[in-house]
């Protein structure tokens, strides 16, 4: 192809030169084929790229295409209930809601209801009127040591970051916060003035690099903490341990993103990378998490205090529970997220391959926490893939009493998905700090389809659980949410996910899907102790095969 465009362009030339003795116009062409065999010549010479250099010109074609790709994918392609990760049923349902406009559907379901996966939730006979259901349903967060406890949404926002998301977004979702009355996670981020000008309530997540509350060498700075977490609009505070999109994984925000704004509210040094560890300074064993708990809780004069984390090892939170019985220190939420949880960025096998997805982590840590007792002193709040009514059912039944939606939320924005939010591209003005983008997004209109988009979420739920009969998110249970496992098996949660009894994990016997795990783990560290483990049962698995 190399020499066809040489020939070619050595042809076209020429018979340009010839032609301009007769007719000199014809060197206009030159405008339009100098750069195109410009382009050609410097495809041939480069040596980066094969397909560039055996097809020069037209190779370029397959760079166009792939770049793209995407919009193709999602506007030609793609059928309504096969994109990833949110279906075109899911991102219409969130636009529609968020504007207001009609959300019904037409001709009965596109779901195959006899495929694996396929779920659905039992209705009653006795259903009940959705306007004698509790409409806006709260949940009252704090246990016996706080002293601020705060009643929260059932359906709140996400953890996102000032930086991942632009300005425009961080005050357009807190003003709908404040619209709605539900809350705003910061995300580990830091608190900014634009999470506190919408005067919206707020969830302060501390993050491993402690931004927002550190000293220069990257530790955690109690007193500016503990101004920042009094203020009025801060009403409750998340410890990050994990995320489900890259759990046990750090970061490195680059030098050139740490401007003086960013170094401002991340108390960091301007023009310099910024260490994101993958664990945290303060502590180093469950009771050590629990001492810090206590500690900020007392430093942000009682207010609730909570951690999130995706689930690993489930040893590591056998002895956290652990650590809570040992010490009578209770965070008053856990926040579970799950592996399926989205990011601005990370590494492809971190959110392919990595983590507990949100059903499996969901029960075990209801479970958990039952088995131990802990619950009554306890809030479950559930994030991972949150976008419609049932699947706030559908996370309440399996244990939750709150739900997070981050990817719903921004789709309330105007995110069309487009999966450039590590690029600083994206089209929407979300998840950029592009300020020619930032300004397509709208801060006026925005705040109220983040607003809608929570309110008719939330009376879509609440529908639901009136449909089976339920008052009260608190009264849905696991036997209500069926699952086809098979194409003639069906279980329900309570199948999938056995409860344990209540106070079961306090004295042996112990329930035999914890048996293995009680005795590995201890308050006094993460890592797991296998020395009164047997592995002799274990051991055919390391015999090589004879015969």
């Amino acid at each position: 192809m190399r020499k066809k465009f040489i020939y070619g362009a050595v042809i076209i030339v020429s018979t340009v030169l010839a032609v301009r003795l007769l007719w000199p116009p014809i060197l206009w062409s030159l405008v339009v084929l100098g750069p195109l065999i410009g382009l050609g010549i410097m495809d041939i010479v480069q040596t980066r790229r094969a397909i560039r250099r055996n097809f020069p010109l037209l190779g370029r074609l397959r760079y166009l295409f792939e770049s793209i790709r995407p919009e193709i994918q999602q506007y030609f392609v793609e059928s309504d209930t096969d994109g990833r990760p949110f279906n075109r049923l899911h991102r219409s349902v969130i636009y529609q809601r968020s504007k207001r406009e009609r959300d019904t559907t037409a001709f009965g379901t596109q779901l195959d209801v006899y495929a694996n996966n396929y779920e659905w939730l039992s209705h009653s006979i006795n259903a009940l009127d959705y306007f004698k259901v509790n409409e806006k349903p709260r949940v009252t967060v704090g246990g016996p040591q706080c002293r601020q406890p705060y009643s929260s949404s059932v359906f709140n926002i996400s953890a996102m970051s000032y930086g991942s998301l632009s300005r425009n977004a961080i005050v357009a979702l807190n003003e709908g916060a404040k619209i709605g009355g539900f809350y705003h996670n910061t995300g580990e981020g830091g608190l900014t003035d634009y999470h506190l000008r919408g005067g919206g309530d707020v969830v302060w997540q501390i993050g491993t690099a402690y931004f927002g509350c550190r000293h220069p060498d990257g530790r955690f700075n109690p007193e500016a903490f503990s101004q920042k977490a009094r203020h009025p609009q801060v009403k409750m505070i998340e410890i990050k341990l994990s995320q489900g999109a890259k759990p046990g994984h750090g970061g490195m925000l680059p030098a050139a993103k740490v401007t003086e704004e960013v170094a401002r509210i991340r108390m960091v040094e301007p023009g310099k990378d910024v260490d994101s560890p993958p664990y945290h300074r303060s502590f180093s064993t469950p009771i050590g998490l629990l001492g810090f708990v206590k500690e900020l809780r007392e430093l942000s004069d009682g207010k609730p205090v909570g951690f999130k984390l995706c689930i690993g090892h489930r040893s590591e939170f056998v002895a956290i529970c652990k650590a809570m019985v040992k010490t009578g220190i209770y965070p008053d939420f856990v926040g579970v997220d799950g592996g399926e949880g989205g990011t601005g960025t990370a590494p492809l096998e971190f959110s392919n391959s990595v983590g507990m997805p949100l059903r499996e982590a969901l029960a075990f840590v209801y479970d958990c926490l039952t088995g131990f007792d802990l619950k009554r002193h306890i809030k479950i709040i559930a994030t991972g893939k949150v976008a419609t009514g049932f699947d706030l059912v559908k996370n309440f039944a399996l244990g939750a009493d709150i739900c997070n939606s981050a990817r719903g939320m921004m789709m309330a924005l105007g995110c069309i998905q487009a999966l450039e939010c590590n690029a600083n591209t994206c089209p929407a003005g979300v998840a950029t700090q592009d300020p020619e983008l930032m300004k397509g997004l709208v801060v006026a209109d925005k705040k109220i389809r983040v607003a809608n988009f929570h309110n008719e979420t939330v009376k879509a739920a609440g529908e639901l659980l009136g449909a089976a009969g339920i008052q009260h998110p608190d009264h849905i249970h696991r036997v209500h949410i069926h699952r086809r496992v098979s194409p003639n098996r069906v279980e329900t949660y309570l199948d999938s996910y056995p409860y344990i009894p209540t106070g079961s994990l306090l004295a042996e016997p112990y329930p035999p899907s914890f048996e293995f795990l009680m005795k590995i783990s201890c308050p006094e560290s993460f890592e797991p102790d296998f020395n009164e483990v047997d592995f002799g049962e274990y051991a055919w698995a390391k015999k090589p095969m004879t015969g």
